[in-house]
């Protein structure tokens, strides 16, 4: 009640105060630098958002296409409503684990003129990080439900901004591609981009278009039409025409426009989080983010000394004798020899008629693997086809708890229409009550639902280290720079990390057991940092890490942070990251092809002394790129490093405070 009483007077207030301006209502940020106006013409909603005085997005008509009618005509806007909003919660898995955010909430009802009630409430929050709408379907009278055709968001860019963006030629993707820098003006019409997509607009303005809160809803994509960029939904399986099918009341994900005129502060930011239901997993103790092999991308290397390596205990039992030794929480049971752990009668890991995900390969006793495992102090998961998986989740789920699995990676979704989007929250709503985590691969762009379903560890949704096994070039740094500005603003970022093998470019093959790499040792280490990732993988095998220069970070970094901050970034050239847990930072620096020197300010750390545990490239790393120079030096808050950075090279350090 207290906090009630001091709370109501100021909304009160608030809204009174913009209530005047009912026929055009705006809504500004809390610190007033972004401010959000709404009008209604004849031909449709519009609106604005100006960012410190000046426009990014001028007038951009909203509309909803439903199966019978156009609603954005001939519609009027009831008295709208206003709020400001503090709210602090905790995240179990994230980049910051305390968030206090504060938004501004304007719902806008909406109804076309003859109609008897609204039909839709348009809502916008402004945080001081950016902009978010949705559309709330509501109840009305002799209807229970509504066929969506289109949602007709548009974002009428002005000023002739950058886009760093993924094209993508269909809705059927697993979202694996090449980024592109280009002016918008330059983007060809109807060419479906993917979100997150960065824009830079002249004098260092960012603004990062995405969604969160996606649930029963179909996924969101960017295309440009007319001169301007509008929303495409993906269509349900089977037609092109439905993209929504749902009862009432319902409502959309979030519309979410990230804006700063520092890149780094969308890349902090926990908006998407925070535009996300609190966490509905009442029981969190057995939710264990950490690192975990995953053997298949080495080739299932196994030493000469095993006998009869294979899908069966004693390969399983090299790898968790190595993730006890070297504090990696978890061992991913995936194949062996191309075949799936489970029987399956199909190929290329595509399940066939009899695939059945509950009945291990002769030669696999999986309860007789966990159990050896947590003696071990090692958790176990596994590998499974979403189209194996899906058909047989209430047994599965049952019984890989029987067994002892810990979680799993859901593979080969490639898509984020309605239908799939509802199945992999049922997934993750169905593994929680049997204490599985769960990592999406071929998957879509997470929305900040790991708030809600902390046992969502990571999504992939990008071009990784994976293809290395095939590809005749290796990713490069240049390809790797482009993930902090684009596809990790929607949170974590699955990536094959751990690759021990970097090679200068002229002696790169391919090499689909123990594949070499691109780039320095350092750039690998400082992956672990600057991805955003609950579930760190360490993909190669043992004998490539034990013992060699740079493990020993890999050894101790974090998956899970208490602070997140970006030290210094330049899009697609250079970012530093700093993230803490406890009262230890680490701190990360990737690169693209050109070398430079950067400076690292400690200005972040508290009073006192430290030591800072510093790996960077090597002198030799053209010629050597697994060569790094370690030392150790005494740092205080007053200190700005100055590192020199390979051309494809990075840098990590840890800081704690000396006792």
């Amino acid at each position: 009640m207290r906090r009630l009483l001091i709370l109501f007077p100021f909304i009160y207030f608030f809204g009174i105060t913009l209530g005047f301006a009912q026929k055009n209502p705006r809504l500004s940020s809390p610190d007033g630098n972004i401010v959000f106006s709404f009008k209604i013409t004849s031909a449709a909603p519009v609106y604005s958002i100006l960012f410190k005085g000046k426009t990014l997005i001028a007038d951009s008509p909203l509309g909803l296409q439903f199966d019978n009618g156009d609603f954005s005509k001939n519609l009027v806007a009831g008295k709208a409503f206003y709020r400001d909003t503090t709210e602090a919660y905790e995240l179990v898995v994230g980049k910051t684990k305390k968030v206090v955010t504060r938004y501004r909430e304007l719902i806008i009802p909406l109804k076309e003129k003859n109609a008897a009630a609204a039909k839709v409430n348009f809502i916008v929050r402004a945080f001081d990080e950016g902009i978010a709408f949705r559309y709330q379907f509501l109840p009305q009278a002799g209807k229970s439900s509504f066929t969506l055709l289109d949602e007709n968001s548009s974002f009428n860019l002005v000023n002739h901004p950058v886009a760093n963006t993924l094209f993508l030629p269909s809705f059927t993707s697993s979202h694996e591609g090449f980024y592109t820098t280009i002016p918008v003006n330059d983007i060809k019409p109807d060419t479906l981009m993917d979100m997150p997509t960065l824009f830079e607009y002249p004098g260092k303005i960012y603004m990062a278009i995405t969604e969160a809160a996606l649930s029963n809803y179909a996924g969101m994509y960017l295309m440009k039409h007319n001169g301007i960029l509008k929303s495409q939904l993906s269509p349900l399986p089977g037609q092109t025409a439905i993209k929504v099918k749902a009862e009432l009341p319902h409502k959309s994900p979030w519309r979410v426009l990230m804006i700063s005129d520092r890149v780094g502060a969308l890349i902090e930011s926990n908006i998407l989080t925070s535009l996300n239901e609190p966490c509905k997993i009442e029981d969190v103790s057995w939710i264990k983010p950490g690192k975990t092999t995953f053997p298949w991308w080495n080739g299932n290397v196994v030493p000469d000394t095993i006998n009869a390596p294979g899908n069966n205990f004693v390969t399983n039992k090299y790898y968790i004798d190595f993730c006890a030794r070297n504090n990696i929480g978890y061992h991913s049971v995936v194949e062996y020899g191309l075949h799936e752990w489970y029987t399956n009668d199909g190929g290329g890991f595509q399940p066939g008629p009899h695939a059945d995900v509950t009945k291990p390969v002769a030669g696999i006793d999986m309860k007789e693997i966990c159990d050896y495992a947590h003696s071990k102090g090692v958790d176990v998961r596994v590998w499974v086809h979403f189209y194996a998986l899906y058909p047989k989740l209430d047994t599965a789920f049952a019984l890989f708890e029987k067994w002892g699995l810990s979680g799993m990676m859901v593979d080969f979704m490639d898509r984020d229409d309605q239908q799939m989007v509802q199945m992999q929250e049922e997934i993750l709503q169905k593994a929680a009550k049997h204490h599985l985590h769960i990592q999406f691969h071929g998957a879509y762009k997470p929305t900040g639902m790991h708030r809600t379903y902390p046992n969502e560890f990571t999504r992939e949704g990008t071009l990784n280290y994976e293809a290395n096994k095939w590809n005749d070039i290796p990713l490069s740094p240049d390809h790797d720079i482009y993930m902090p500005f684009t596809r990790m603003l929607a949170g974590a970022t699955d990536y094959h990390l751990g690759g021990f093998r970097a090679v200068p470019p002229s002696q790169y093959r391919m090499q689909y057991t123990r594949p070499l790499m691109g780039g320095t040792r350092c750039h690998m280490l400082a992956m672990y940092v600057v991805l955003e990732s609950y579930l760190g993988m360490v993909c190669d095998y043992p004998e490539a890490y034990e013992g060699q220069p740079g493990f020993e970070f890999i050894k101790e970094v974090p998956t899970v942070w208490d602070e997140t901050k970006v030290i210094n970034a330049e899009i697609n050239q250079f970012i530093t990251i700093a993230r803490r847990k406890n009262k230890d930072w680490y701190i990360g620096t990737i690169n693209n092809h050109e070398a430079r020197e950067i400076t690292v300010p400690l200005d972040f750390l508290g009073e006192g002394n430290y030591t800072a545990e510093l790996y960077s490239d090597a002198k030799d790393v053209k010629e050597n790129p697994n060569h790094l120079e370690k030392k150790e030096i005494a740092v205080t808050k007053k200190d700005i490093l100055k590192v020199k950075i390979a051309g494809g090279g990075g840098m990590v350090m840890k800081i704690r405070e000396k006792l």
